[in-house]
């Protein structure tokens, strides 16, 4: 009999439990439970937080858990993976304090210049090596510390939103090194929290808990957990960042090779051996976020799909995304925005925020889904072009061919333009990357594949790969 593994794999927009096993040699997937996610605004004070419904997203966790029963598919183990940056805080009785608040609330306002004021900008990225984005985790906390103070104060856990999941399945209070990097608040030379950054900046050092990596089993389900959801399994925890996951299942163990881990954001990068702190890596925004056995995804956050999705909420009415993908490559229009703007990170309007990017800039205005689609995939290639020659001039490197996993590697008309603005081959998919990374890492843990190259070349072979040359 088959041993089944189940990824939950959670994103900013929806959520999916996924049931992997192997078949002669393959992976195979079934989606058993899917459900939406979004930031919703609370009240807060005299104004609102954007925050993570935790507590749906874990009812949501055990009903796709209970689904494994129905079909008498018992999981041999679970594990989690989720967006990076958030985080939630616990107090001594292991009870939540406070929202889970998300990364697109305005709380980090000018809490760059608050951090700044301990240690200089430059010397934090060379300290951590990642990438400068206001919602990072130690801006977050830089944050709680000036408007919240009593919250740390009650405080004596910290747990990444993927870490919170796993301690309410299992009872453990862990961090995984993946996610916790998002941060920038781990030093690439130990591998570990940076605990002398932490206390320069004044934030309670008790908090930091415990670092693992993926493939750490954490035990059984609670005995609470067992009862609802009707079964037992370990808990092994993943690259619990969606994108650690995702480079897990990028097809192809090459060293010559881009990855786009497309999706709500676009992660375009490479695996490096050793973390890149230096200058140049700091001046192109790159940012070295830790991977799969300590390997480091050297890689560009662009602000990807959500683009789209904003787009199609706000005007594009019952159309699918492949749709709009399809509608959007007949159109001709050039204009082109700078996809990487913090304009697009949380408009009151995407549609409006891109017509007037294109209006300030002097091009032609898009008008409709289907312009609008079309300005968003036309920027979207022509900033993965200049991200292939940003990585290129800093590893010196010259780099083969480019593959997109995730939702992303669907959209046909985007992968089009991007072989022609980079001028190298595209292999896209498989779409269900991050679930997939999911179950291999459980797989390598219990041993059904023996290590990532492993792992890679069964993804190679299980999945569809569409081809652009």
């Amino acid at each position: 009999m088959a041993n089944y593994y189940l990824g939950i794999d959670i994103g900013a927009s929806s959520g999916r439990h996924i049931l992997g096993h192997l078949e002669n040699g393959k992976m195979v997937l079934e989606e058993i439970h899917r459900f939406p996610n979004g930031m919703k605004e609370v009240p807060q004070g005299d104004g609102v937080e954007k925050v993570w419904d935790v507590d749906e997203l874990f009812r949501q966790i055990k009903i796709g858990m209970k689904k494994c029963v129905e079909l008498g598919k018992i999981p041999t183990s679970v594990g989690v993976d989720t967006w990076g940056v958030d985080f939630v805080l616990l107090d001594k009785e292991g009870k939540r304090i406070g929202n889970a608040v998300g990364y697109r609330d305005g709380r980090t306002k000018d809490m760059d210049k608050e951090v700044y004021q301990y240690i200089p900008e430059s010397d934090l990225y060379a300290r951590t090596g990642i990438q400068k984005q206001m919602f990072n985790t130690i801006y977050q906390l830089m944050a709680l510390k000036m408007k919240k103070p009593e919250l740390l104060e009650k405080a004596e856990t910290l747990l990444m939103i993927p870490d919170y999941f796993h301690y309410l399945l299992s009872g453990v209070a862990v961090t995984e090194y993946t996610n916790a990097t998002t941060g920038q608040l781990i030093s690439p030379a130990t591998k570990d929290w940076d605990m002398d950054l932490i206390e320069k900046l004044g934030y309670p050092r008790r908090i930091f808990k415990n670092i693992v990596t993926p493939g750490t089993v954490l035990g059984e389900l609670t005995k609470e957990v067992q009862e609802e959801v009707g079964y037992n399994c370990q808990v092994i925890v993943p690259a619990t960042h969606d994108t650690g996951s995702a480079v897990i299942a990028v097809p192809t163990d090459s060293d010559n090779a881009l990855y786009i881990s497309s999706g709500t954001w676009s992660l375009m990068g490479v695996e490096l051996p050793e973390a890149n702190c230096s200058k140049e890596s700091e001046a192109n925004n790159l940012t070295n976020e830790g991977g799969y056995d300590y390997r480091y995804r050297y890689l560009k956050n662009i602000m990807g799909l959500w683009m789209i999705q904003s787009v199609k909420a706000e005007i594009g009415g019952a159309l699918g995304f492949g749709e709009i993908c399809e509608m959007a490559s007949k159109c001709r229009i050039s204009s082109i925005v700078d996809a990487n703007a913090d304009r697009f990170l949380a408009p009151a309007n995407m549609t409006e925020e891109v017509q007037a990017a294109c209006r300030e800039s002097g091009q032609q205005v898009p008008e409709g889904i289907a312009e609008v689609a079309a300005v968003v995939y036309n920027s979207l290639a022509r900033c993965y072009a200049a991200t292939v020659k940003e990585i290129a001039a800093i590893t010196g490197k010259e780099y083969d061919c480019i593959h997109i996993v995730g939702g992303g590697s669907n959209a046909d008309y985007l992968n089009r333009l991007t072989k022609e603005a980079t001028g190298l081959p595209v292999y896209a998919g498989p779409g269900e990357a991050t679930a997939i990374g999911n179950i291999a890492a459980q797989m390598m843990t219990t041993g059904e594949l023996k290590d990532l190259k492993a792992a890679r070349a069964c993804v190679f072979t299980s999945f569809p790969i569409q081809v652009y040359q």
